[in-house]
């Protein structure tokens, strides 16, 4: 049976998805198992502030690799295909280590960490040779995101959920490995991030190659060349490239508030909850790739169904006594940080109401393959960002990390109201607008 033929119903959408966002949720806690870890270190703040420098720069690198998920997702359909990718990926993967190589063992990364970073002399060593072991990191969680994307598009979610929890499990035995020895460095945080992607790159290796062998040789949308595959994926890259810049900005911004430490500390812990929330969100264009070429009515009632509960949440988490529950008892938020904190969280609920929306226009994008609207997007993203730190900081100086998190909030708006637009006009030469996919859902509902 094809695709096309496939009986597709609401349940089956969710099977779908509920691994994808299991996976991106679980991932929050790996971070939490490595940096558990080096606080237990003797000089741990110097340890964790080492590690820390080195992961953001690392972040740009892997957020790089992890990019081909969706361009496998989008572009594979055949075995044919998925060797081009494979080749694709490679030379990316080559160029990624090139640039991680001369940071970690070139006087270019003394530079980067003291001068961009701003890092203490006496924390660059230690800096690079976390960096030398993450290098390793960003190539199988390249290879990891290539394979999960075969994965993905067979519908087989559950083995990202399977594969991040093995993951999970590897890196809190060698966590508690590293505590009991006593032997804890900045290295040690690397070494457990790396010793976990690898095992949950093998894993979704072993599955991809075995779906890839009941693929056909040949798919009627089959890509024909690697630079049609760099002509979808190079838009994606640069606007990666953008959104980076929005973080040092924010972190800019607020160094200039009234109360700088309160600041930072309140917009950190807010955000991290609201990301935590966002996380198991952050597949819906997933959904939109595999699913709304044959099934685009329902897969719209799903985004009408999901794509306010990150809103809700976030409320009731502002505005009811669980908010400070959880940031007191769970996070260990107290005193005015907490009442801070709050206050931020409440100043996300625009950026959780926006979000949904925006990876669902984020998906239409790549299955109408126009990802060269997604520069735009995040350029309007990027300014509109930088407008609203810079009059929260002139203007509303007092209201401190809230600033930050109105910032966000608006560059999402403004992100949604690009992609829309763009969709929309294509849409609506097809008949298809989001809009015409709800009054299709009333009329069926009557």
């Amino acid at each position: 049976m094809n695709r096309s033929e496939e009986v597709i119903g609401m349940k089956s959408l969710f099977i779908f998805f509920i691994p994808l966002g299991l996976s991106a949720s679980l991932v929050t806690i790996s971070h939490i198992i490595i940096n558990s870890t080096l606080v237990r270190a003797e000089n741990s703040e110097f340890i964790l502030a080492s590690y820390t420098i080195a992961i953001s720069l690392f972040g740009i690198t892997e957020r790089l690799g992890v990019l081909l998920r969706q361009t496998c997702s989008s572009l594979v359909r055949d075995r044919d295909s998925y060797k081009l990718m494979s080749k694709f990926a490679l030379y990316l993967i080559g160029c990624l280590m090139l640039a991680a190589i001369s940071v970690a063992f070139t006087p270019v990364g003394d530079f980067i960490f003291a001068q961009v970073f701003g890092a203490k002399a006496t924390m660059v060593n230690d800096i690079k040779e976390i960096y030398q072991v993450l290098i390793f990191v960003t190539i199988f969680s390249s290879l990891r995101c290539l394979t999960q994307g075969i994965i993905i598009y067979n519908r087989q979610t559950k083995w990202l959920t399977i594969g991040m929890g093995i993951r999970l499990a590897v890196m809190y035995l060698l966590s508690i490995f590293f505590i009991y020895s006593g032997n804890i460095s900045g290295k040690t945080g690397a070494i457990i991030f790396l010793a976990g992607m690898i095992v949950e790159c093998l894993i979704s290796f072993i599955e991809a190659r075995k779906l890839v062998r009941k693929m056909p040789e040949k798919h009627e949308q089959e890509i024909k060349s690697k630079r049609a595959i760099f002509k979808f994926y190079s838009p994606l890259m640069y606007s990666s490239l953008i959104v980076v810049m929005i973080g040092p900005a924010i972190n800019v911004s607020l160094g200039k508030t009234a109360d700088i430490e309160l600041a930072i500390a309140s917009y950190a812990i807010a955000m991290s909850l609201t990301q935590l929330i966002l996380s198991f969100f952050s597949y819906i264009h997933q959904i939109v790739i595999n699913f709304y070429s044959e099934h685009n009515i329902l897969v719209k009632k799903f985004l009408l169904l999901t794509g306010f509960l990150p809103c809700i949440l976030v409320a009731i988490l502002s505005y009811t006594p669980l908010g400070g529950f959880f940031l007191e008892y769970v996070m260990g938020v107290n005193g005015r940080l907490l009442d801070a904190s709050l206050h931020v969280l409440k100043a996300t609920l625009l950026m959780a109401l926006v979000f949904p929306f925006v990876d669902y226009f984020n998906g239409l994008l790549m299955v109408f393959k126009r990802t060269k609207v997604t520069i735009i997007s995040q350029s309007a993203k990027l300014v509109v960002t930088l407008i609203a730190l810079i009059i929260g900081v002139n203007f509303a100086a007092q209201w401190n990390g809230v600033i930050g998190a109105i910032g966000t909030s608006l560059g999402f708006l403004a992100e949604l109201m690009v992609v829309s637009i763009y969709v929309h006009a294509i849409e609506r030469t097809k008949g298809q607008s989001l809009f015409v996919g709800i009054k299709a859902l009333t009329k069926n509902e009557k």
